[in-house]
This record gives structure tokens, C-alpha cells and sequence, in this order.
């Protein structure tokens, strides 16, 4: 029986690394298990993507177990998987945000070894960003194998776990999206219409990050270039930041970081 990587849950986020995988060229099978029908009728349309039959197989197929699911259902889904007995694999990640490690062992322990990871899910078309935290005991070459997978959907960062939470509540494109929807809103009431007032906030959002990105300029530079004294730029940010806009910022973070520590909980 040939080997595979395993995902146990076929959400959205097993959607989007299976739909970047294949842009990658990924040519090894990937397995997915979900009590959900439902689930995997869209991941089945992926090529090399195989349906398990039931968790026991899906187990025993495991070179790498990723663990896909919500928060609140890793403990149970885990205590299935230790039943599984011998057929469980060495090398374990969690996908499972704000569940940390030593939750994770305390459901399955040694030999297997885990570590943490947190794909985004831009990673659908290759241009992803992922945190690995990883347990002390994971050797050099099991390390390199995880980074090496999730590298072909995005970019990786190795984070201490301690920092796991903050990231997850920073990184999300929920960001990029919320900040989108809210600026053009604003803009259509200023009186735009709704192409021409999407067209430029994502202008100002993505087009501008990119340029920071790729000139490899200061952001600080790049802010007082924009920013002429009294010009526009420089009104808006100014009563942008005055109305409280990183106090707000800084609310929302703290707010995602304390749901992280609830699940943590769990």
C-alpha cells in the first residue's frame, strides 16, 4: 500500500492546499477522510485526490496525518485516531487553531510528532503563507519534509509556538477583505459607484502592498512618500488615525488571540 499525505477533515482549508498541490505540480497521492459526504464531493474533482473509506484506512495510509478539522472536534477525532493503535504515523500536523502542542501529545503521544501549522488559504493558487511550529523531539529531516510540502503553496515561517495565536489572528486574508469591503463602502457613499469604488480600494490595498513588497523600500519611507503634507492622502490618514483606527486594529487582534486561548481550552 502505497503512502500518502492524509488529511482528516475535507473542509475548505484541505480545498485550498489540495487545489494549490496540484498547481504545484504535486505528484504524490493525497488522501482525505470526512464523515461528511458533502464535503468531498468538490475535493474528489481534484486529480490524485482519494476519498478514504473509513478513518482505520485512512490512518494506515499515513506518511504525514494532517489533521484538518475545527477546534472543537480534535479531541474526539484524536481518541479515534490512537484507537487506530499501530497504524498511526510518526509524523502528525495540526491545522487546528489555537490547539497547542502539548494538547496535541496529550491525545496522541510518542512515536508520533507533532507540529503546528497554519496555511492560508491563498495557498489555493500557490501564493500562500504558512507558520510551522514544531515539537522539540521532530527530527531535522522530518522538518524539512513538512517545510518542503507546505513551501509549494507559499511562503513559510517557523515561529515559536508561543506566537502561534498572534499570528493567527494577524495573518488571515480576512484583512485584506474586511479593509476592502469597508473602503469601497465608504467610497460609494463619497459617491463612487460600486466597480469603480472596489476598483480602486483594491488598487490601494493590494497593488500598494505589492509594491512595498517588491521594492524592498521602508514602509516608513513609503508612508511619508505617499503622504504629502496637506494633501489628500495625508487628511485621510490623519482623521483615520484620529477616529481611533489603531486602537480599533489593536482590539480586533486581542479579540481573535483570546478566542484562540478559549479553543486552547477545549
Amino acid at each position: 500500500m502505497r503512502k500518502a499525505v492524509v488529511f482528516l477533515g475535507g473542509g475548505r482549508i484541505t480545498g485550498a492546499l489540495a487545489a494549490g498541490l496540484r498547481l504545484a505540480g504535486y505528484a504524490k497521492p493525497i488522501v482525505v477522510f470526512d464523515r461528511h459526504p458533502e464535503k468531498l464531493r468538490e475535493l474528489q474533482r481534484e486529480p490524485r485526490v482519494n476519498v478514504a473509506r473509513d478513518l482505520m484506512s485512512a490512518v494506515a495510509r499515513a506518511e504525514m496525518l494532517i489533521v484538518a478539522v475545527r477546534p472543537a472536534s480534535v479531541a474526539e477525532l484524536l481518541d479515534e485516531v490512537a484507537a487506530c493503535g499501530a497504524a498511526v504515523p510518526r509524523l502528525c500536523v495540526s491545522l487546528a487553531a489555537g490547539i497547542p502542542l502539548r494538547k496535541l501529545r496529550s491525545r496522541i503521544g510518542p512515536p508520533a510528532r507533532w507540529v503546528r501549522a497554519m496555511p492560508s488559504p491563498v495557498c489555493r493558487i500557490g501564493r500562500g503563507l504558512t507558520a510551522l511550529s514544531f515539537d522539540r523531539s521532530m527530527s531535522k529531516a522530518e522538518r524539512l519534509l513538512v517545510r518542503r510540502f507546505f513551501e509549494q503553496v507559499g511562503r513559510v515561517l517557523e515561529i515559536p509556538e508561543r506566537q502561534f495565536d498572534a499570528f493567527t489572528a494577524t495573518y488571515s486574508s480576512s484583512h485584506g477583505y474586511h479593509a476592502l469591503a469597508t473602503l469601497a463602502k465608504a467610497a460609494q457613499k463619497a459617491g463612487l459607484d460600486r466597480v469603480t469604488a472596489l476598483t480602486a480600494a483594491a488598487h490601494a490595498l493590494s497593488d500598494g502592498v505589492s509594491y512595498w513588497r517588491e521594492s524592498g523600500q521602508e514602509l516608513s519611507d513609503l508612508l511619508h512618500e505617499a503622504i504629502t503634507p496637506g494633501g489628500i492622502a495625508a487628511a485621510t490618514m490623519t482623521a483615520m488615525d484620529k477616529s481611533g483606527y489603531a486602537r480599533v486594529v489593536a482590539k480586533g487582534l486581542d479579540a481573535g488571540i483570546q478566542q484562540a486561548r478559549k479553543n486552547a481550552k477545549r
